[in-house]
């Protein structure tokens, strides 16, 4: 196995702290959530299976556009390493995927129900909602085709009984996504309590993504940047 280089070492350890700061922002529980980022010829995914806190950039994995992957003895690929090929490999704007399940996400999709426009900030995901992609077993090529779908026109998506997808140009980005839509999440819960939600037109959502730009969150981040 050849020794990644100081770039790749970077990338790598930037993929670990996302998935800490994944679990410190309450957004995944475990092992149960996944990253990956773009590289020059496919893709650096975390490992199945390895807890965060003892993970070290050489347990990250690096898989080509084949599927083909190296790893150190005893690590292999996120079971869900299909969607993230697939979702960098159709979706040339994106440059990581960030898979978690955070909870009230997750209430939202096994109700398997789309978050629809109740905030301004449903903007964030490119739409006016966030839509929930139909039930396939975990790590399917099913699964990532209705993903594939759901991600059509969009930067994020729900998971039916399953949890979240949020796509960035940058895994910092992506992170930030993940976040907003928790909490677009959890204010849809809340209004659901009350009763139902009256709804933002689909002609204001429209204004608000002309104006859209880098709202909420500006490339001026430090987060390391891959092949964008």
């Amino acid at each position: 196995m050849t020794l990644p280089g100081a770039a790749d070492v970077a990338t790598r350890q930037s993929i670990i702290d996302a998935c800490r700061e994944m679990t410190a922002l309450g957004i995944n529980q475990g092992t149960s959530g996944n990253i990956s980022v773009r590289t020059d010829d496919g893709i650096l995914v975390t490992p199945s299976g390895v807890p965060y806190e003892s993970m070290q950039p050489e347990d990250i994995v690096a898989m080509k556009w084949d599927g083909s992957w190296t790893a150190p003895e005893g690590r292999v690929p996120s079971t869900e390493w299909r969607f993230h090929l697939d979702i960098l490999r159709e979706k040339p704007e994106a440059n990581a995927v960030v898979h978690a399940h955070p909870i009230f996400c997750t209430i939202i999709a096994i109700m398997n129900r789309a978050i629809p426009a109740i905030h301004y900030m449903i903007a964030a995901g490119g739409g006016n909602d966030i839509p929930c992609a139909p039930y396939a077993q975990y790590g399917t090529a099913e699964l990532s085709q209705t993903v594939l779908d759901a991600l059509r026109y969009r930067r994020a998506c729900l998971m039916a009984h399953h949890g979240l997808i949020a796509i960035g140009p940058n895994l910092r980005r992506a992170l930030w996504l993940a976040g907003t839509v928790e909490v677009l999440a959890k204010q849809y819960h809340g209004c659901l309590q009350i009763g139902t939600p009256p709804l933002l037109s689909d002609d204001e959502v429209d204004s608000i993504l002309k104006r859209w730009g880098q709202y909420g969150l500006r490339d001026s981040d430090r987060s390391p940047k891959t092949s964008n």
